[in-house]
């Protein structure tokens, strides 16, 4: 039932670009990036346009402007992208949760936001942007003759991403099936048998503690980050979820909510790497060179973001 609305919100995000609705929205927000976090236009436009498209779709707004681009702003560029999650699957995660975390599609747009200038903040940190900044023009992705050209190219596009989204689910989810069946041959530990989520959870308690869930429930949080980070965010989503009774607060189901709202995994990588070589083909090696990092800065701003919002949290 949730899977759809990736048609019907892509139709939608075509038609409001047609308009002219989210290019002006889109240049508001860059132009706030631009003077707050000192970025150059074309970054400050692909950072803002990441709040409602894709990690590949977001920088086809400043395809001319990639080449150009100093080696931090093309790590700002990625980060971002692995830091936010599109508008197309924003109201998918936000039906998963919503049964379990009140007013969950204002908690995943929020986070799509705020990761934003994030994701900035540690993208300078890791790769510092070097020389003049980057100056740019907003490019549309695709061009449409009328409303009802664009309300079928963002179908036709919509869909290809829901197929993407059901052949990636049934795959991972089968995997991940397989190696617990595999895991089952070793000795329960606890009384209970080792699984990758538990052997994840143990990995990255640490990381879950800090960004502000009790320890009791760190490990049940971590195996979470491991499985977005592994997998991806929408399986992290549904064990979310699914999680018992019990095992997370609401302030922690919350916290992960934040940490958990963003892209940075290692099939991102793949993808990311491909569609920025195709739209720059000469910065290829860069842009492989800088993957993993991307990885690491995406979810480092979104467990700042979780930080954020523990700190915030009033009962």
């Amino acid at each position: 039932r949730a899977l759809p609305l990736v048609l019907v919100i892509s139709a939608l995000s075509s038609l409001l670009f047609y308009w002219r609705v989210l290019p002006l929205v889109v240049r508001g927000i860059s132009r706030v990036f631009e003077a707050v976090m000192g970025v150059g236009g074309a970054v400050g436009l692909s950072s803002a346009a990441n709040i409602f498209v894709g990690m590949v779709e977001a920088p086809l707004f400043v395809r001319p402007y990639l080449a150009q681009m100093s080696r931090g702003e093309l790590f700002i560029v990625m980060t971002c992208g692995m830091a936010g999650v599109s508008g197309t699957v924003m109201v998918i995660y936000a039906s998963l949760l919503g049964p379990v975390i009140p007013d969950a599609l204002g908690h995943i747009l929020t986070a799509s936001i705020i990761s934003a200038p994030a994701a900035i903040v540690v993208s300078v940190l890791m790769v510092p942007p070097s020389g003049e900044a980057t100056s740019g023009q907003l490019a549309p992705p695709q061009q449409a003759s009328s409303s009802m050209d664009a309300i079928t190219k963002g179908t036709l596009d919509g869909l290809g991403l829901l197929l993407n989204i059901v052949a990636l689910l049934i795959v991972l989810v089968a995997l991940v099936t397989l190696a617990n069946l595999m895991l089952e041959a070793l000795p329960a530990f606890e009384g209970r048998p080792v699984t990758l989520q538990r052997m994840l959870g143990a990995l990255l308690a640490p990381l879950a503690w800090l960004i502000g869930v009790p320890w009791s429930e760190a490990p049940a949080a971590g195996a979470l980050l491991g499985t977005k980070t592994v997998l991806n965010e929408f399986i992290a989503y549904l064990d979310l979820a699914r999680l018992p009774d019990g095992a997370l607060s609401l302030r922690s189901r919350v916290l992960m909510t934040y940490a958990l709202c963003g892209f940075a995994n290692i099939g991102s990588r793949g993808i990311l790497i491909g569609g920025l070589a195709t739209m720059a083909p000469e910065r290829r090696d860069e842009v492989v060179a800088l993957g993993m990092k991307s990885i690491i800065a995406g979810t480092l701003a979104t467990c700042m973001t979780g930080a954020v919002v523990g700190m915030l949290w009033t009962d």
